[in-house]
């Protein structure tokens, strides 16, 4: 842990101005309907902008950068998308410049039933005309390259709304083009299968998280979600359709998840604005 101590409290700022044309090219992705200049940004769409590319020569053989940026170079270890806690304050608007703050909060290193695990915990803020509209904590978890695991435990609950996504390979593929996401374990088969061990392509922790709030929202048009909570539990492989649904569990929250085979893959919480 020492060696990454000295990475906590490093910051990083970076603008976009939420171009109606990328946002043209999100709807797509996640076969939704594009908003019009001046909207707000739909929730979680705000994870394909901000986006900080490298030159081919910094990517290590995972398609992350190699050797660090704002996060630091981990070597051999593979990275996860673990969850997050997202509180939204006042919409983003299409088309209208914004800016995202990040800082690096916290470094921990774990035991998990796979072996060693890294947790970073990084703060972003986004804001527009000065502004806070969203904050988010992200939980990103780099393991040692061991076997993943891909069995689900916990039985789904009964659900008040769910949909079915297909993650189809145009679908991860037009997901990680938006997001700007080189990590081969979301397009490259050879790749994910034979160094990652996993049997298929997975699908964007992002995206699960992304389907699972909009499922909520679809089901609670008059209501306004403040903050949403989420988890990975384990990966969800394509091209397997899975289902994203909920349940109120009181007038101001609801629990959310994504599921396969009657076993949960990911989790959350939403709550309400008015709460």
């Amino acid at each position: 842990m020492t060696e990454f101590s000295s990475w906590i409290g490093r910051t990083e700022r970076c603008a976009d101005n939420l171009d109606i044309g990328h946002v043209q090219q999100i709807a797509l992705a996640l076969g939704r309907p594009c908003p019009n200049e001046g909207d707000a940004l739909p929730h979680l769409w705000l994870w394909a902008h901000f986006v900080r590319g490298q030159v081919y020569e910094e990517l290590g053989r995972d398609g992350h950068p190699a050797e660090g940026s704002f996060l630091p170079p981990l070597g051999e270890r593979n990275r996860m998308w673990a969850g997050g806690r997202v509180q939204f304050h006042q919409p983003l608007r299409v088309g209208t410049p914004a800016e995202r703050r990040s800082t690096i909060l916290d470094i921990q290193e774990k035991q998990g039933r796979t072996g060693a695990l890294l947790f970073f915990t990084v703060q972003h803020q986004y804001l527009q005309h000065g502004q806070l509209c969203v904050s988010e904590e992200q939980d990103v978890v780099y393991r040692a390259p061991t076997p993943p695991k891909l069995e689900g435990s916990i039985a789904v609950p009964a659900a008040q709304w769910d949909q079915t996504i297909d993650p189809t390979t145009v679908a991860l593929f037009r997901y990680s083009a938006v997001t700007f996401n080189g990590h081969r374990i979301h397009y490259d088969l050879d790749y994910v299968t034979k160094q990652e061990g996993y049997p298929g392509l997975v699908v964007h922790g992002p995206l699960i998280a992304t389907h699972m709030l909009q499922a909520c929202v679809d089901a609670h048009p008059d209501r306004e979600p403040a903050s949403f909570n989420y988890r990975g539990l384990r990966p969800l492989i394509a091209p397997r359709p899975f289902q994203v649904g909920g349940a109120r569990v009181s007038d101001t929250t609801a629990n959310v998840w994504a599921q396969q085979d009657g076993t949960l893959a990911h989790q959350g919480e939403v709550v309400f604005s008015g709460s």
